[in-house]
């Protein structure tokens, strides 16, 4: 029996009255009067807002994050020449700013290794309908989970990766990706990111650390919690940057342990919490509920 994702009718029927949902994302100069400005600009417009987030990292000098949702009639047709209209706005408060159709939904592309347990995650909440976004392929440098990938109706890439091969495994991924997918998942995907991909796909790479940032980077990192007779253990979900894990974080979670717990048992429990701050961090990011201010994230949620 396959698992070929099937929509069902209420799903249907969501996307159709999401045809005219709109999203904002705003980051700029705090100052008065931008709420007041852009609930205008969406009143002239015929559009009724029906979520708005914001926050202030400083009055004083800091930085003002949005996030609006609204519905606009036959908004596929309007959505050109609303951002036309926006931009005056946008230049008056010095706004970094993107504004889309709830509907058109980002698509990725997850790289995974031999760990399954992240992949599944994302492939189960995909095919239930709660992960908003398309799943476009899966690249891996192994063969192993290809029958299970293609179950789903899902591409799936085989680039081995050797130290000798890794720059053209690598270009090959690129142009796999290129023009396909807005987002990168890296679903336990055991190899190093180079500066020229993360530069082309800035913010736009998501990574799960196999523990709770910043605390035992390196290798074997379970092995050095029960060295280390931890009591809580975790994990991270950060945008992928040139400096080694040190990407702006999305999500993090942790689960208490006790000294009776081995090795073993860490990673089971390591993995259930990877899985789920990586699925997590996922969605938020897929319904544009993360903009990120220097290495540090604000997520609506």
């Amino acid at each position: 029996m396959t698992h070929q994702h099937t929509m069902t009718q209420a799903r249907l029927e969501a996307d159709k009255e999401r045809l005219n949902r709109g999203r904002m994302l705003i980051s700029c100069p705090d100052r008065a009067g931008i709420v007041a400005a852009v609930s205008k600009f969406l009143f002239e417009h015929d559009a009724n807002i029906v979520q708005s987030d914001q926050y202030t990292m400083d009055p004083d000098g800091g930085m003002f994050f949005m996030r609006i949702e609204f519905d606009m009639a036959e908004l596929g047709e309007r959505l050109a020449q609303l951002k036309k209209d926006f931009t005056g706005i946008a230049e008056s408060f010095e706004m970094q700013w993107r504004m889309t159709r709830v509907c058109d939904k980002k698509r990725l592309a997850i790289f995974v290794s031999k760990e399954d347990h992240c992949l599944v995650e994302l492939l189960w909440q995909w095919q239930a309908g709660d992960l908003d976004a398309e799943i476009v392929m899966v690249i891996s440098n192994h063969n192993d989970m290809r029958e299970f990938v293609e179950s789903f109706g899902i591409p799936y890439h085989h680039i081995p990766v050797t130290p000798d091969t890794k720059a053209e495994a690598e270009r090959r991924q690129i142009e796999l990706v290129e023009d396909k997918a807005d987002v990168i998942i890296l679903a336990r995907y055991m190899q190093i990111i180079s500066p020229r991909f993360i530069e082309v796909y800035k913010n736009q790479i998501i990574n799960i650390h196999h523990s709770f940032l910043p605390a035992f980077v390196g290798g074997k990192p379970y092995h050095q919690a029960y060295t280390r007779g931890v009591k809580l253990i975790g994990a991270t979900a950060h945008f992928v940057t040139e400096e080694l894990d040190g990407g702006p974080i999305i999500e993090q979670d942790v689960s208490r342990v006790t000294h009776s717990a081995d090795v073993n048992e860490l990673k089971r429990i390591g993995r259930t919490i990877e899985r789920i701050v990586l699925a997590r961090a996922v969605q938020w990011h897929a319904e544009d509920r993360v903009l990120v201010h220097q290495n540090k994230t604000v997520v609506f949620n």
